[in-house]
């Protein structure tokens, strides 16, 4: 059974269904409901014509599901007239699901599990996987979303931008489950850079290429966080590093510079260098300074800080950290509202020569980490600097 393929043919399928007369949601349901057939029945011989199977199947699960449903019989009238077997006009249909599921009514949870599920071809179960939680979770969570698009038409203008978040969150859910979402984040990626002209559509391929290049270097043998300064640069894929250059290259050229071109230029700062000693972190500053101007946002201006503290010295990142502090500040007692400030406030106080300062702040960063190996990193450097305190 070849799941690629299966994946790679839903959204037209999906698509086909629309164009026929279906609603997002039924026509969703019945690719489903297609699909688990194909897993039945395929593994004895593959069709000729897999994308006409799966059309033919999924158009006969729609009509047999709107002729049960007394309240649709209205649409009776374009279901009687069966067009015939096979996948119709040749209409690449990915684009208008990508805009479908990334719908503005949709909160942005659910826009990524509708994207992943007609979009990306996967299961519910390996959805929920992915996002570590019961599967009957997530199915209510894919119900409500169908619900909320099932009026929304095909010929609606899409938002290119909202698309992007969408496919940017995909991508930051990172890896767990038995579905590996960062991979899945950059194939739907490809699509969307070759199916639009826009550039930061390019520009978030070539970031997502560039950090995913960065992957097998991230955590040691025993799971542990390797920080980029110490990361085996032997063990980045150069192959995606060169990608990923070329691509946002080409994006840059247009001169239509966005947030996403600009993150990805730091990372192929980053990846050009050949060690941590060598980045050019005044170039870097430089980018960041771009960032803040597109989007003025405070995750943006806290990365800032720490490029600052490594292009101009510790104290020029406690400056700018500082003035961060000033645009949002926190509440003694209660979380910053920037996430790793405290971590970033610990790195420059070390660096600064203040340990005792550094390892309170590295023990209050453990507290509100995210994820265990990061938890487990930022104790290990709290525990670092109080031992060599007591030195």
């Amino acid at each position: 059974m070849d799941e690629v393929l299966l994946r790679s043919l839903t959204p037209s399928v999906i698509g086909i269904l629309v164009r026929r007369g279906a609603d997002f949601a039924a026509a969703e349901d019945a690719v489903q409901d297609a699909l688990v057939a194909a897993v039945r029945a395929w593994p004895a011989g593959a069709p000729r014509d897999p994308k006409g199977w799966l059309v033919t199947a999924a158009w006969r699960r729609f009509l047999d599901a709107t002729r049960a449903d007394a309240a649709r019989r209205r649409r009776e009238g374009v279901a009687e007239e069966e067009p015939p077997p096979g996948p119709g006009p040749a209409v690449d249909d990915t684009l208008l699901l990508y805009f479908l599921c990334a719908h503005p009514s949709l909160t942005p949870s659910s826009a990524v599990a509708l994207t992943l599920r007609a979009v990306g071809g996967l299961t519910t179960r390996q959805i929920a996987r992915a996002y570590l939680v019961p599967e009957a979770t997530m199915a209510q969570r894919i119900s409500r979303a169908k619900r909320t698009v099932s009026g929304v038409r095909f010929d609606r203008p899409g938002d290119v931008a909202t698309v992007l978040r969408v496919l940017y969150l995909v991508f930051n859910e990172g890896y767990s489950g038995d579905v590996d979402l960062a991979a899945e984040a950059i194939r739907l990626a490809r699509q969307l850079a070759a199916a639009v002209d826009h550039p930061e559509a390019a520009g978030l391929l070539a970031l997502m290429l560039l950090h995913h290049a960065r992957r097998a270097a991230r955590t040691a043998s025993d799971g542990s966080l390797v920080p980029l300064a110490e990361q085996d640069r032997g063990r980045w894929d150069t192959g995606a590093i060169a990608e990923g250059v070329a691509v946002l290259q080409a994006a840059l050229a247009r001169d239509r510079l966005g947030e996403f071109q600009a993150q990805a230029a730091i990372a192929a700062l980053h990846a050009d260098a050949r060690s941590a000693d060598e980045t050019d972190w005044v170039q870097i500053v430089g980018w960041y300074d771009e960032l803040v101007r597109l989007t003025d946002n405070p995750v943006v201006r806290l990365n800032r800080a720490v490029a600052v503290g490594e292009a101009d010295g510790p104290r020029a990142g406690l400056a700018a950290l500082a003035a961060l502090e000033e645009s949002f500040p926190g509440s003694a007692g209660t979380e910053h509202p920037v996430p790793r400030h405290a971590a970033v406030a610990a790195y420059l106080h070390e660096r600064d020569g203040d340990l005792a300062a550094a390892a309170r702040l590295y023990t209050e960063a453990a507290r509100k980490a995210t994820n265990l190996a990061e938890r487990d990193h930022l104790t290990r450097q709290a525990a670092r600097l109080n031992a060599r305190r007591m030195l």
